[in-house]
């Protein structure tokens, strides 16, 4: 089931990107629900799908520590997908959420055919994975 681009037009990430586009990212979302206490993703996991939170809210930890509170809007998954190949962090499901998933290998093409999402997605993978000292 595809979502709607009014669904995903207010999404920080997509802001900006035309109807089309929008459209084409619709396509490959599948709405999903969770609940509290449901692991959304695993860390040292494999990474198979991309997350947009569209209600609710999740925590982020690595190595039990929090690293993040998100809420709609808020994406996560990417790093498993275009860097990583394993889970950075586990997200945990803190109210009865809906998400939209797309399968990571739909995800990293359509982020190479829209460069202003692929822009986007290096920035936040930037700010979001541990940098190592390259000494």
């Amino acid at each position: 089931m595809s979502v709607e681009i009014d669904q995903i037009r207010n999404v920080p990430l997509f802001a900006a990107l035309t109807d089309d586009q929008l459209a084409a990212i619709g396509d490959k979302l599948e709405v999903r629900q969770a609940h509290p206490g449901e692991h959304l993703s695993s860390e040292g996991g494999t990474g198979y799908f991309f997350f947009v939170i569209g209600e609710g809210a999740a925590e982020c930890t690595r190595g039990g520590e929090v690293l993040a509170e998100f809420g709609p809007g808020d994406f996560f998954g990417e790093a498993a997908i275009f860097r990583t190949r394993r889970r950075t962090a586990t997200v945990t499901a803190t109210t009865d959420s809906t998400l939209f998933a797309m399968f990571g290998a739909d995800f990293a093409k359509l982020a190479a055919e829209i460069p202003v999402l692929h822009d986007r997605i290096e920035a936040a993978l930037d700010e979001r994975l541990p940098h190592e000292d390259a000494s």
